[in-house]
C-alpha cells in the first residue's frame, strides 16, 4: 500500500527583533547624566562633551528629528551645560590635568607619556605645560622626573636594580629602554648612575 506523502510545511516568516526606542533626551536629563558621571569620574571638558554627545545620539531617531532633541538643540544644550560646570567648579581641566600628572609620575611614567594621555582626553598643550611644570617637583622637593623614571628603572630592574652588574651592551640596552619609556638621555644616564640602594618612592 503506498504511502501517503505529507503536505509540506511552511515555516513562519522571522519576526524581525525592533531595538527598543530610547528615551527621549532633555536638557535636564542631560545635567543628570553629566552630575552623575562627575560624582563617579574625574575628567575634561572635551571627553565630557563626548560622553554627552554619545548619550543624545542614542535618543535621537535616525529616521525622524522630531521626536525628543534634535541634534542642533543637544549640542546646545551640551555647550550651555559644560559652560555651567565648568563655572561652578564641577568641570575643571587645569584640576584633572594636575591630579592625573601626580599619579602619573608617581606610577613612573615620564612627562612625554603623560603629556600624550593628557591630549587624548582633550587638555590644552598650555594647561599641560602648566601642570607639567607645577608637578615637576615632589613634596620633598626632588625631581619628579627622576623620581619617575627611578620608579620605572626599579619595576623594570634597570641600571641599579638590575640583579646582575650591567655590562656595557646591558647599559646600552637600559638606555635605550628608558628613552623608549618617554625620559631624556640625560635623565636616563642619571638613573643608571644610581647606587644600587638608592631609595624610590613610588607612594
Amino acid at each position: 500500500m503506498p504511502r501517503k506523502s505529507k503536505p509540506p510545511t511552511t515555516s513562519a516568516p522571522a519576526t524581525r527583533r525592533q531595538r527598543p526606542v530610547a528615551r527621549p533626551m532633555t536638557e535636564r536629563r542631560l545635567e543628570n547624566i553629566a552630575i552623575f558621571y562627575l560624582q563617579r569620574f574625574s575628567t575634561t571638558a572635551a571627553h565630557l562633551r563626548r560622553v554627552l554627545t554619545r548619550r543624545a545620539e542614542r535618543s535621537i531617531d535616525p529616521q525622524s528629528e522630531t521626536r525628543g532633541a534634535s541634534r542642533a538643540e543637544a549640542r546646545i544644550w551640551i555647550d550651555r551645560l559644560i559652560a555651567r560646570l565648568t563655572a561652578n567648579g564641577m568641570l575643571s581641566d587645569l584640576a584633572y590635568a594636575e591630579g592625573q600628572a601626580r599619579m602619573l609620575r608617581q606610577l613612573g611614567k615620564s612627562p612625554g607619556v603623560i603629556r600624550a594621555k593628557l591630549r587624548t582626553k582633550g587638555v590644552e598643550p598650555a594647561t599641560i605645560d602648566a601642570v607639567l611644570d607645577q608637578t615637576s617637583l615632589t613634596a620633598d622637593g626632588g625631581d619628579a622626573t627622576l623620581r619617575a623614571a627611578l620608579a620605572y628603572a626599579r619595576r623594570r630592574k634597570l641600571g641599579p636594580f638590575r640583579e646582575i652588574a650591567a655590562d656595557r651592551a646591558a647599559h646600552q640596552k637600559d638606555l635605550g629602554t628608558l628613552a623608549r619609556a618617554g625620559f631624556s638621555l640625560d635623565v636616563a644616564r642619571r638613573v643608571l648612575a644610581q647606587a644600587p640602594d638608592t631609595p624610590v618612592d613610588e607612594t
